[in-house]
């Protein structure tokens, strides 16, 4: 965007907090609003924001490896392919000085990942090239990125960080936003049970309800299945759509089937590698879990797989089928040397909470934060 107003002077804090812009974010909650800066804001002499467009690609890579030690071309390659392709999904933009770029920033429309019903965008990252640090790049590429999410009518920005980051950290708070009610976790998958103890979660018997000291006539191989045994478990497919609406929709009680619809798109097309899977009993999907692995969002620098999506048919509850699926998902990514797994989950999702909790998730070195637009 361009402009025609000088910025005012920013106060110290804000200063120190420019140069937390060359990080990549994660998930987000309220704060003071922000800066604001209208259409067409003057950066520095000679610069403006406007949409990032595929002719960038070279310079973004090169702006990142130089701030992160590597190239991630790859990941880079995709969301810009993934914006060409559903581009109400996407914000994208790019501030250039002296004709050349300085700064990116992209953005991912969440519709609905672990029943959300507020509409927002997802921050995924945001730099800005070493010797253009500074000048408020990041400040106005932060609000050319909030203007555009007003306008689309998304009630809120979502990020993440690790906790160390005191730069990124600065920024955000200075940008607008909060610590979220939610928590980042993970599993660092060499150490979890599911994995290293299969046998642990292996009796179907230790999801169902009843009397926990009613230990009569046990099958002999309770504790000899493992639990993704327990259901069919293969990768999701697109012909998997309307098995995957029904359970969102036993789920949350609500028709959601444009937002499973992109999540499937994206789980199935727009990552890095295909790790979603769907389980079946009898022919019947019973559950799913859509995840994806990439390296580059949120400033992260090794490959993590991230858990968007999970649900289970309420017929099939208490029969093992989210542990079945959590199981394979990490005997695939293993496979895959893809070593950590991670996912956010609301504070007040206490059932889902303890679900991650028990398939060996804890909190994560990272913070969620969110900024409400509305």
């Amino acid at each position: 965007m361009n402009a025609t107003k000088k910025r005012p002077a920013a106060p110290a804090a804000k200063k120190r907090a420019s140069a937390a812009a060359a990080r990549g974010p994660a998930a987000a909650a309220k704060a003071p609003p922000a800066v604001s800066a209208p259409k067409g804001r003057l950066l520095t002499p000679a610069a403006k924001t406007r949409p990032l467009a595929p002719g960038d690609l070279d310079a973004v890579v090169a702006i990142d490896a130089v701030l992160t030690g590597r190239t991630r071309r790859a990941y880079f390659e995709r969301r810009l392919n993934a914006a060409l392709r559903q581009p109400k999904l996407h914000l994208q933009f790019a501030a250039e000085a002296g004709g050349k770029l300085a700064g990116y920033t992209l953005g991912r429309v969440l519709e609905g990942e672990f029943g959300r019903t507020r509409p927002g965008l997802r921050l995924e990252v945001i730099s800005v090239a070493r010797g253009a640090q500074g000048r408020g790049i990041g400040w106005a590429l932060h609000a050319t990125l909030e203007e555009a999410a007003r306008k689309r009518g998304l009630a809120e920005l979502r990020t993440s960080t690790p906790w160390r980051d005191s730069a990124m950290l600065s920024f955000l708070a200075a940008t607008g936003y909060a610590l979220s009610g939610a928590l980042v976790l993970d599993s660092v998958l060499k150490d979890n049970l599911l994995l290293t103890r299969p046998e642990s979660f292996s009796s179907p018997s230790r999801d169902k309800t009843g009397d926990p000291n009613d230990w009569s006539a046990p099958q002999a191989n309770d504790y000899e299945q493992l639990s993704r045994d327990i259901a069919d478990v293969h990768l999701l497919t697109a012909k998997d759509l309307d098995d995957v609406v029904r359970i969102d929709h036993h789920v949350t009680g609500r028709d959601r089937r444009a937002f499973v619809q992109h999540a499937l798109d994206e789980a199935l097309r727009e990552t890095g590698v295909r790790i979603s899977l769907a389980a079946r009993i009898d022919g019947v999907m019973a559950g799913y879990v859509m995840a994806r692995a990439d390296l580059g969002d949120f400033g992260r620098t090794e490959p993590v797989a991230v858990i968007d999506t999970l649900g289970v048919a309420p017929e099939y509850a208490h029969r093992g089928v989210g542990h079945a699926l959590m199981q394979q998902l990490f005997l695939n990514l293993d496979a895959l040397r893809i070593e950590r797994v991670e996912t956010v989950v609301a504070v007040q999702a206490l059932p889902l909470l303890g679900f991650f909790l028990d398939t060996g998730f804890a909190p994560a070195q990272r913070l969620a934060f969110v900024k409400r637009l509305a």
